[in-house]
């Protein structure tokens, strides 16, 4: 298992996670809304708007996990927010980079993973729309342009979110 390397921006990155005030709050259904959307029209079993913390990933919201976050150290959206196109392990299985991942190896049994990085207003990378399946997957071109438009309207709900407590 291959941990990401942290973003060179890591302290403005946390900076603007923090100044959101959204980690460890309760569910919002403009959040639960676009992952049961994302899960149901790319017929995935799991979909999760994650927030990749210091030491976390913690899920804002959740479809198909029953979990309600993971260690940095294990999390598949560390590595989706180093980049700012959707971060795609066709079969995490085969990955050298995620073979031996406890959530690979065992439940929630992860072999598919497509993470469309998620930003704060100053565009910073905070964390991923993401869609996952126990089964080995392709997206298709009509299917990744779902999840990225998806993850406009989660970049959109950070933004009002931001104005909200800034008000």
């Amino acid at each position: 298992m291959t941990s990401a390397p942290l973003p060179a921006d890591e302290p403005a990155r946390l900076q603007a996670l923090q100044e959101l005030m959204i980690l460890d709050t309760p569910p919002e259904e403009r959040f639960d809304r676009v992952v049961r959307f994302a899960a149901e029209q790319l017929d995935m079993p799991m979909a999760l708007v994650s927030l990749i913390d210091g030491e976390r990933q913690w899920f804002k919201s959740r479809v198909g996990m029953d979990i309600a976050q993971t260690g940095r150290d294990i999390a598949f959206c560390a590595h989706a927010i180093l980049q700012s196109e959707t971060f795609i392990v066709e079969d995490a299985s085969r990955d050298d980079r995620f073979a031996d991942n406890p959530l690979v190896t065992g439940a929630p049994h992860i072999r598919f993973y497509a993470g469309a990085p998620i930003s704060a207003p100053n565009g910073q990378r905070l964390g991923t729309l993401c869609v996952l399946d126990r089964q080995p997957r392709t997206l298709g071109k009509v299917e990744l342009a779902v999840l990225e438009a998806l993850r406009t309207l989660v970049n959109e709900a950070l933004a009002n979110e931001e104005a909200e407590d800034g008000a």
